[in-house]
């Protein structure tokens, strides 16, 4: 899961940071990106994918992540700026928000997926980088953690539609509860079927 990592740490590369997102496909909440720096000896046993591990391992393993980085960052873009936009640059700008965020700049990027545009250092895009990038693995953990905190926090203020377990995303639960009660202050109204019911 390092390889990366070592390539870049062999030429002289210090400060390598993983990114990673979550919340591209929901139909309400923000997008959050998460950007870590390991230590060079970092073995963090059964870090991956975030979407192969289960709640509970992925919140027992944030804490790990953050003790074994040199830095972390996190960053949020909220529902109505996705709307502004379009979830893809939304997404950008939150990996840019959480890179700015770090203690240190990185020397390198590694980037789950696409190159981020506008972002003023050295990157590498890796498409499936969650799950052979130690790096990008632990950013996909702290980024997922903590946007279900969010939207566990934001199921206390809009209990119907049942956030704490769907996380916004369309399943039919909340689907159900979308049409019954029309959509809320978070939901993106550019998706659908949020868009639909929210058209005069």
């Amino acid at each position: 899961m390092t390889t990366f990592e070592k390539e870049l740490w062999s030429r002289n590369i210090q400060f390598v940071a993983g990114v990673d997102e979550a919340g591209r496909g929901p139909l309400a909440g923000p997008v959050v990106a998460a950007a870590v720096i390991l230590k060079k000896d970092s073995f963090m046993e059964g870090v991956r994918d975030s979407k192969k591990l289960s709640p509970n391992r992925r919140e027992e393993l944030f804490p790990a992540i953050v003790n074994e980085s040199l830095s972390y960052g996190i960053g949020v873009i909220e529902h109505h700026v996705i709307d502004d936009l379009n979830i893809r640059s939304a997404t950008f700008a939150a990996m840019r928000c959480a890179i700015s965020k770090l203690s240190m700049p990185p020397d390198h990027v590694l980037v789950d997926g696409y190159p981020i545009p506008g972002l003023d250092l050295p990157q590498s895009a890796i498409i499936g980088g969650d799950d052979i990038s130690l790096s990008i693995a632990a950013a996909s953990i702290l980024a997922k953690v903590y946007r279900d905190r969010m939207m566990e926090l934001y199921d206390a203020a809009y209990p119907q539609y049942g956030f704490a377990r769907n996380k916004g995303y369309a399943t039919p639960q909340h689907v159900e509860a979308l049409l019954s009660h029309g959509p809320c202050k978070i939901h993106r109204k550019t998706f659908r079927p949020v868009r639909d019911l929210i058209r005069p």
